[in-house]
Order: C-alpha cells, then sequence, then structure tokens
C-alpha cells in the first residue's frame, strides 16, 4: 500500500520545516535511504531521505514551508491511488491545504511569487542537473552552473561541487570605470525596499529569546577584567603548544571552573522546581547567516585549553556550513556571547533558555590604569552577566564574576 511521507521533527525546537527542494521527481523509483528533498529547519538546511522503496506517486509541497506532520509526498507501486492514501491516512487540515494547492503547477507558482519568491529563469542554468541548494548557493556567489562537472547521481551537481568552484575562484578588481557616479547613488537611496521571506532559523530565534526576555526577569552585572597576566600566559602556551589558544579559549575555561565552584548559576528554572545541574556543558553562540547557532561542549570543566579550542572551532565551521546536529545544539546549561572580534567593549544577552544565566564578553582594549599611585599601560575586557531573577540572586551572580576575574586575572588557578 501507498505510504504518505510526512515533514518530519528535525530538530527539538523545529514547528515547520521549509522545503528548498526535490532531488526526485514525481515517477521517479527511489529506494530506502535516498534524499528525496532538501528541508530548511530552524537550525541547518538537511537532508530528507525515504524510508520505504516504490515510485514516488505525489509530491504534495514542491517548495516552501510544511508544518509538522504535514503531508510532503506519496510513495507506493505505480498506478496506486495517491489520492486515497491521503484521504486513508487522515491528514491534518493545513497538510490537505497543502496538498489541494499543489495539484496545479500554476496556484503554485502564483502562491510562491506572492510571497516574495522569484521564478526560475528558462535558461540554460534550468537544464543543468543540480540540487535545488547547489543553485541556491551559485547564484548567491555568482558561479555558472555550466562550468561545472557535478559529481552527484548522473553528473548531477551537488553542494560540494559549487564550493570546491568557489575555493578556486580568485577575487577580481572592479574596474574604474564601474564606479557608480553621484546620481546613480543618489537613486539608490529612493529605491524601493526588499521584502524577504524570514527564514526558519530567524521565526525560531525571534519566537524563542521573545519567550526568554519576557517570561523570565532579567538582570545584569558588569565587571572589569585585568588582562595582562592573561595575555603573557597565553603567549606563554602558545610557544610551548602546537595548537594556539584564544583568549576565548582561556574565558570558556574559567567560566567552566566558576561554575563548579558556583552551582547555582549552573542551574534552570522549571517553575515547580529549580534544576541544579551536575554537569558543565557551556553554549558558545557563534554567528552565522541567518543569525545565531549554539552547539555546547559537553563536560567543559573536564576539557583541557586545547581541546575547548579544538571542539570549538569544529562546532563554528560545522554551523557556519549548517551541518549542526540537534544533539550538538542540546544539554545547555550555560551559554557565553562573545563579541569582542567585532569591536563591541560591553553589551548585554538575553538568556538562553533553559539556563538560568549567560555572559557577555567584550573584547580587549588598551587603556590607562592605576598601579600603586601611578599610571601605566593596562589591558582590559568587560563582562556582562545576564540573570534570571527567578533562580539567581545579586549577591550569587557577583561571586560568581568575581571567581572568573580572579581565575582570568591569575590563570594559572583554573589549569592546575
Amino acid at each position: 500500500m501507498a505510504e504518505v511521507i510526512r515533514m518530519p521533527r528535525m530538530s527539538d525546537t523545529m514547528e515547520e520545516g521549509n522545503i528548498v527542494g526535490w532531488l526526485k521527481k514525481e515517477g521517479d523509483q527511489v529506494e530506502s535511504g535516498e534524499t528525496l528533498a532538501e528541508v530548511e529547519t530552524d537550525k541547518a538546511t538537511m537532508e530528507l531521505d525515504s524510508f520505504t522503496d516504490g515510485v514516488l506517486l505525489h509530491i504534495a509541497v514542491k517548495e516552501g514551508p510544511v508544518p509538522i506532520d504535514g503531508v510532503i509526498a506519496v510513495i507506493g507501486e505505480e498506478g496506486e491511488d495517491w489520492k486515497a492514501a491521503i484521504e486513508q491516512a487522515g491528514s491534518p487540515d493545513s497538510s490537505n491545504k497543502e496538498t489541494e494547492t499543489s495539484t496545479s503547477e500554476e496556484p503554485i507558482a502564483k502562491i510562491h511569487e506572492d510571497k516574495g519568491h522569484t521564478p526560475e529563469p528558462s535558461t540554460t542554468e534550468q537544464r543543468v542537473k543540480a540540487s535545488p541548494l547547489a543553485k541556491s548557493i551559485a547564484k548567491e556567489v555568482g558561479i555558472d552552473l555550466t562550468s561545472l562537472k557535478g559529481s552527484g547521481d548522473s553528473g548531477r551537481i551537488v553542494r560540494k561541487d559549487v564550493e570546491a568552484a568557489m575555493q578556486q575562484a580568485t577575487p577580481q578588481a572592479t574596474p574604474v570605470d564601474s564606479v557608480a557616479p553621484p546620481t546613480a547613488l543618489y537613486q539608490s537611496f529612493t529605491a524601493t525596499p526588499e521584502d524577504k521571506p524570514v527564514s526558519q532559523m530567524r521565526k525560531t530565534i525571534a519566537r524563542r529569546l521573545s519567550e526568554s526576555k519576557f517570561s523570565a526577569p532579567h538582570f545584569y552585572l558588569s565587571i572589569t577584567i585585568n588582562m595582562d597576566k592573561a595575555i603573557s600566559t597565553r603567549k606563554s602556551i602558545n610557544e610551548m603548544a602546537d595548537v594556539k589558544v584564544s583568549f576565548n579559549d582561556m574565558v570558556i575555561k574559567a567560566v567552566a571552573a566558576a561554575l563548579k565552584l558556583h552551582p547555582a548559576i549552573n542551574s534552570s528554572w522549571l517553575g515547580d522546581n529549580i534544576r541544579y545541574n551536575r554537569e558543565v556543558n557551556i553554549g558558545v553562540a557563534v554567528a552565522v547567516e541567518d543569525g545565531l547557532l549554539v552547539p555546547v561542549i559537553k563536560n567543559t570543566d573536564t576539557k583541557t585549553l586545547t581541546q575547548i579550542n579544538a571542539e570549538v572551532k569544529y562546532f563554528a565551521s560545522k554551523a557556519k556550513d549548517k551541518k549542526l546536529q540537534p544533539d550538538e545544539m542540546s544539554g545547555n546549561t550555560f551559554t557565553i556571547s562573545n563579541l569582542g572580534m567585532f569591536g563591541i567593549d560591553e553589551f548585554t544577552a538575553i538568556i538562553n533558555p533553559p539556563d538560568a544565566c549567560i555572559l557577555a564578553v567584550g573584547g580587549i582594549k588598551a587603556v590607562p590604569v592605576v598601579k600603586n599611585g601611578t599610571i601605566v599601560p593596562g589591558n582590559e575586557m568587560k563582562l556582562t552577566l545576564s540573570c534570571d531573577h527567578r533562580v539567581v540572586d545579586g549577591a550569587t551572580g557577583a561571586q560568581f564574576l568575581n571567581t572568573i576575574k580572579g581565575m582570568l586575572e591569575d590563570p594559572i588557578r583554573m589549569i592546575v
């Protein structure tokens, strides 16, 4: 009997998936484990694999958002009645609506045009065998797909082929003649603004942070760290070690050690209970194109500076490629957001649920400081702790920050 394929939950916070494109078309033979489509979730673009063998009888939603459990396709034997399969499966109203819409090519094209999608041009590029994700990346970076050789099935161009071409491409200087005259520059300021659909990731960020900001009573504590010894210690470590540790690694290490001494900070509000976590799992905020991802370093307090450095680099790379898996972004008990590398001196951050606190890290700044009554050159860094007042009181947060301060101003304390 024909199998109805529904939109699966691909992450713990996912409420709907956005179908980027299909790698199979109606009438194609499909084997279990083969990739059917590419789906954008709130955290990454992931591949949707078939769990059954058969013929792809019907594609219910060719492109666009689909709620969890919404009908997206039907797989069965050739000639089977896919409509009967959907009716028997008892699809949700929202899914039926999508299915009815998708029976006609013209309405779908119109719907996506209304939502701001640009119809695909009928050019040579449209005839090139390429995955939808590969087409999207190529269009964004300006790579001609006709010049590439695909490594996928039947010569299909896939994402890695476009990325390989990107690495080989060399930037070209902009000709002087192409510089816009003042009139054109003025006209660009009066042009019609562009509206873009909100990505699944941005929707989730907006929802979760709004819930956090308006449900958890935030308060903020700031402290200034003298980073002179941290700078000299890092220099000594990097002269001896093969792996070059960063100041961010040192902050993570100091925070992990401080959380073991202040369990109230390493906790969560559960309504009728407060959970004091025994494990120290620090989430590290990573900026990506559509927003922010927070991979989690599990058991951070048991890891060395070089191990922390390796994990942060690994997760940051996966985050930028939208390849992080749900289990790599779950289980956090505390979060760190560092904007120092962007030239930010000090800021406040919104708590990342279910944590009770988040630490905002600014950059290291050369400033005059007073030592023994004399003004001398110094290096300072500011930290700001956002606290959920339902769990953490001011004195508790202040003690935690002072513990971090002591460790960063005398780094040997967090290394031994």
